[in-house]
């Protein structure tokens, strides 16, 4: 298509994409974790980048779920900047000193970002999801044998789809864990949810 004759044509040349901006979603989460003997409430705030799927948003949510601490005593867990800062993992936790305590990433990241963690955190935790992650990990497993540090759970492709159709702008969820299994709820359905762990191997 020709721009607009006249001066029109200029501003039509001119004119940039906006932005896309990330999409705000808030979370109150009912946390019974018997596994821990955790019992707790939390109102998050999340924000989903422009080009992550709301099936990544839930997984993000229920690492949190699974890797809060009890207490504040070594820091908070909270959402790091992940997809829109490639030095950020997708949850950290410092204590007060600034030391970082947890590194929490989730999707199939490689080894070269694992092994950095792995430097940079007490603790490294991943949490991978999708049909494609048997793949993912057979070419990747080899490579992770001095990283102590680690550990990588699977999500089950049909459980973790079941748990992105319980995404909402607003929610308000349950989350019951018990014998390395997850229920996930709101007022209307429930999703269960058992990951695998993957590394160290059993």
């Amino acid at each position: 298509m020709m721009p607009p004759a006249g001066g029109a044509g200029r501003l039509w040349h001119s004119a940039r994409p906006m932005a896309l901006k990330s999409t705000i979603y808030k979370a109150a989460l009912q946390i019974a974790d018997m596994d821990r003997g955790l019992y707790a409430d939390h109102a998050l705030t999340i924000a989903l980048h422009p080009s992550e799927t709301e099936e990544r948003l839930m997984v993000r949510l229920l690492a949190f779920a699974l890797q809060v601490p009890a207490d504040d005593a070594r820091g908070r867990l909270q959402f790091a900047r992940g997809l829109s800062d490639t030095e950020e993992p997708d949850l950290w936790q410092h204590d007060l000193t600034g030391q970082l305590v947890h590194w929490i990433d989730v999707g199939q990241v490689d080894d070269r970002r694992l092994a950095k963690a792995c430097g940079r955190a007490e603790r490294v935790t991943l949490y991978a999801y999708a049909a494609s992650v048997p793949v993912w990990w057979s070419a990747l497993k080899g490579k992770l044998t001095r990283l102590r540090n680690l550990e990588v759970w699977q999500l089950p492709a049909e459980q973790s789809q079941a748990l992105a159709a319980l995404a909402e702008r607003s929610m308000q969820l349950q989350l019951t864990i018990q014998d390395g299994t997850v229920w996930v709820g709101d007022a209307t359905q429930s999703v269960e949810i058992t990951p695998r762990r993957l590394w160290p191997e059993t």
